[in-house]
């Protein structure tokens, strides 16, 4: 296959899909990862997609449309997770009330924490289970699994987080959008996330700079709302609406 040709079909599966793992790129071609890899390098210098770390996504717009799995969000932004993740971590007081929201990034928050004087309350199996490991005092909510994200969603999880008042909530989000706020892909997600950022003093999302200038089909949070930590971001106009913590420039 010519390289134009191999260009081609690589930009006629992100339009398709929007987001594409390099393994997924070299099994539908029959072209080896690392041809896969030099490529998308090409493509995205030449700004016709964006390059992320084990495949790619489309240039702008909302790709968001969708959730993947939990190995495969992990595999993105990996180490931005960790320093938002770290700082995340040391904003957790004794004496707290803390929401926990499921996702990668917040997980990553989860793997930093140290203090064992605040309560914990999350939707995320995997993220109660790091905690209790941990030696925190965790509570986790009732309701339905979804096991593409590991969340707990459901009308069960919405009546449980209605008797609670949160110092803190940590949020992951799919979108961050000046006119759509803070936003995910399914609906039954954003409910719960809805209803545990309202009942949250002060809540913070843990955001990689991918996810700025995106929006997904549900909002669940107003930009005004929520204070977002990120690593870096290069849009002046979000940090006029909102309080934003770059940890990169700490």
């Amino acid at each position: 296959m010519i390289t134009e040709e191999r260009f081609g079909k690589i930009l006629e599966l992100i339009e398709e899909k929007r987001v594409v793992k390099v393994t997924e790129l070299s099994e539908t071609l029959n072209i080896s990862e690392s041809t896969i890899r030099r490529d998308l390098t090409t493509l995205s210098d030449s700004g016709k997609l964006k390059k992320v770390h084990g495949g790619a996504t489309a240039v702008g717009g909302s790709f968001a449309i969708m959730d993947y799995d939990v190995q495969f969000k992990e595999d993105h932004y990996r180490e931005e997770k960790k320093r938002i993740g770290r700082f995340a971590a040391s904003l957790i007081e004794k004496n707290d009330f803390v929401f926990i929201d499921a996702g990668t990034t917040t997980e990553a928050m989860v793997n930093a924490i140290t203090e064992q004087g605040a309560v914990y309350v999350t939707n995320g199996m995997s993220i109660a289970k790091k905690l209790v490991q941990q030696g925190c005092r965790t509570i986790i909510i009732g309701g339905e699994i979804k096991p593409i994200t590991d969340a707990v969603v459901g009308s069960e999880a919405l009546a449980f987080l209605q008797k609670y008042h949160f110092t803190k909530g940590f949020f992951g989000t799919n979108g961050i959008d000046l006119g759509a706020g803070f936003s995910t892909p399914d609906p039954t997600e954003a409910q719960v996330k809805r209803k545990a950022f309202g009942r949250s003093k002060v809540a913070y999302i843990l955001a990689d700079p991918s996810k700025f200038n995106q929006i997904a089909p549900v909002t669940f949070g107003d930009l005004e709302d929520g204070e977002i930590i990120t690593t870096m971001i290069p849009y002046t106009s979000y940090g006029k609406r909102t309080k934003i913590w770059e940890v990169d420039r700490q």
